[in-house]
């Protein structure tokens, strides 16, 4: 199979099989599996500040790291 690089992936979680170095569809399986989940994908998280502020990667989390991002402003 042919793996699609996806340049701009700050993923490091290789081992997940929505990974896009793990098939040629690009971001496509982790966006859908995320949103399924009411998810938001790592990278996300990661370009907003580096980390999450609580364990999961809920829409509500990565709400409230953009609001303690503002808050410190």
């Amino acid at each position: 199979m042919e793996t699609t690089s996806v340049l701009f992936c700050t993923c490091t979680d290789t081992a997940c099989p929505c990974h896009p170095s793990n098939h040629d569809k690009g971001c496509t399986p982790c966006i859908a599996k995320n949103l399924s989940q009411r998810e938001i994908p790592s990278c996300f998280f990661k370009k907003a500040g580096g980390e999450k502020p609580t364990k999961d990667w809920y829409f509500e989390d990565f709400a409230a790291l953009i609001n303690n991002l503002n808050n410190e402003e």
